[in-house]
């Protein structure tokens, strides 16, 4: 994905030429000319990089540099400070910032910081991705379940044919993304591993986000912009919770499974990408298709191969394996020597149904390491029914009586997070790893008794 860049300066002419310069360079620019439209602008959305002048017309940026760098901590910053002014630069530096620049500025000498940053940050990009790669391998790995085991086989059949799509269908949290990452490592040539949530942006950018846009597209399409299609040409693109694409936009979707051929936003030109599909939903997409809200040639398209993800009930021999492991990650992200599960925690993990499944027994982990500071892990909220404080009704995830309808279990589950999280419906749609338009869909779907 191209770098995003926010040029922070007030001379028009300056940052009018400085920013045709680093769009010819590949970098999505945007430009803010003070302080307030900066923080406008930062919180439309994140850049990779921010070029920040110090004197603007409303505020000093290098007292802003500190703001900037609590709020996007993995953002690289470049500061301009004035000629001979060695202490504000080193001051910059600092507080944070990654280089500085002195005034009068030289376009080209800008435009090499930013490549060269740029350059680190995709370095970062690749090793973080390798990363998960490794982890996704190691998780793969740990499965005991023939179940899993079947689907992995199936997976490097599949990673043999060249461009064939994939369907992944399973419940939420189940690891969808992670066999994703795990079928673009078992290919031998590998582009980029290219992911997005089909909800998480409105209707009127995903065709810009997933084909691109020509200059003049539309208002703000100040530069052309190559989209994930593109971006991911001879490697693979995860499209999470396919099941929320507009409708409009399965047909383009299914126009480049069919010839490999798309057309940007506002485009004439046939452009071609050899990106491989990778399709995951927790939604019956045969219920979709009849209610008119799929395509169904889309769906054949997308089924040449139909991969159901099992949900972690259904493999109790890989829960304890893989929360060890998850254990041993995240006392590695928090600091902390790993942690033994006591005798009554491992029954509470094998007894509890996880409805949220792999994500919620991370959540639920994360948490003990985070409250639990005895010598071993006991798990007390799993022995109340639940991986958070026990719900209203005890008996809703009970695994004792008669079996309930699946849906009926994701309603009760919803409603029992945003109801222990005290109404907060942001952090009930962050706890249960959905975007906030899906969750509110949810909600709408099977609104809260009141």
């Amino acid at each position: 994905m191209s770098t995003s860049l926010l040029l922070v300066d007030d001379d028009r002419t300056f940052s009018s030429l400085a920013a045709s310069m680093l769009s010819q360079e590949g970098f999505r620019v945007r430009v803010a000319r003070s302080l307030h439209e900066t923080r406008a602008a930062l919180a439309a959305e994140a850049p990779d990089l921010v070029v920040l002048d110090r004197r603007l017309p409303d505020g000093d940026g290098l007292v802003f540099l500190p703001e900037l760098r609590a709020q996007l901590p993995a953002t690289v910053v470049l500061m301009v400070t004035a000629h001979g002014d060695i202490e504000s630069a080193v001051e910059a530096i600092r507080a944070g910032a990654r280089d500085y620049l002195s005034k009068p500025v030289e376009i080209d000498d800008l435009v090499m910081r930013a490549r060269r940053a740029a350059s680190d940050l995709q370095l970062q990009e690749r090793l973080r991705q390798a990363e998960s790669v490794l982890e996704g391998r190691h998780r793969m790995a740990e499965s005991r379940s023939p179940t899993m085991q079947r689907t992995l086989e199936m997976l490097e059949r599949i990673a043999t044919t060249p461009r064939s799509p994939v369907l992944l269908l399973g419940e939420t949290g189940t690891g969808k993304a992670v066999l994703a990452r795990h079928l673009h490592a078992l290919r031998q040539k590998q582009g980029a591993f290219v992911q997005i949530n089909c909800a998480a942006l409105p209707d009127t950018m995903m065709e810009s986000e997933l084909f691109g846009h020509e200059r003049g597209a539309f208002t703000d399409a100040k530069t052309a912009r190559r989209g994930l299609v593109e971006l991911a040409s001879d490697g693979l693109l995860f499209l999470d919770e396919v099941g929320e694409l507009p409708l409009a936009l399965q047909a383009k979707l299914l126009t480049f499974l069919d010839k490999g051929a798309f057309r940007r936003l506002g485009g004439t030109t046939e452009l071609t990408s050899t990106a491989r599909i990778v399709a995951a939903t927790n939604k019956d997409l045969e219920a979709e298709v009849t209610a008119g809200r799929f395509r169904e040639d889309l769906l054949f398209r997308l089924s040449v191969f139909r991969v159901e993800v099992p949900p972690l009930r259904e493999r109790r021999e890989d829960v304890l394996p893989l929360a060890r492991t998850l254990v041993l990650e995240l006392c590695s992200e928090l600091g902390r020597r790993p942690v033994p599960f006591s005798a009554a925690a491992e029954e509470r993990l094998l007894s509890y149904p996880f409805p949220g499944n792999v994500r919620e027994l991370r959540n639920v982990l994360e948490r003990a390491l985070v409250l639990e500071l005895g010598p071993s892990l006991e798990l007390p909220s799993l022995a109340k029914g639940g991986g958070t404080p026990a719900p209203s009704d005890p008996n809703a995830f009970s695994v004792s009586g008669p079996p309930r309808p699946l849906d009926e279990v994701d309603r009760l589950y919803v409603r029992h997070v945003l109801e222990q999280l005290g109404g907060r419906r942001m952090e009930a749609a962050r706890a249960l790893g959905l975007s906030y338009p899906t969750f509110l869909r949810r909600l709408e779907e099977n609104p809260p008794s009141e």
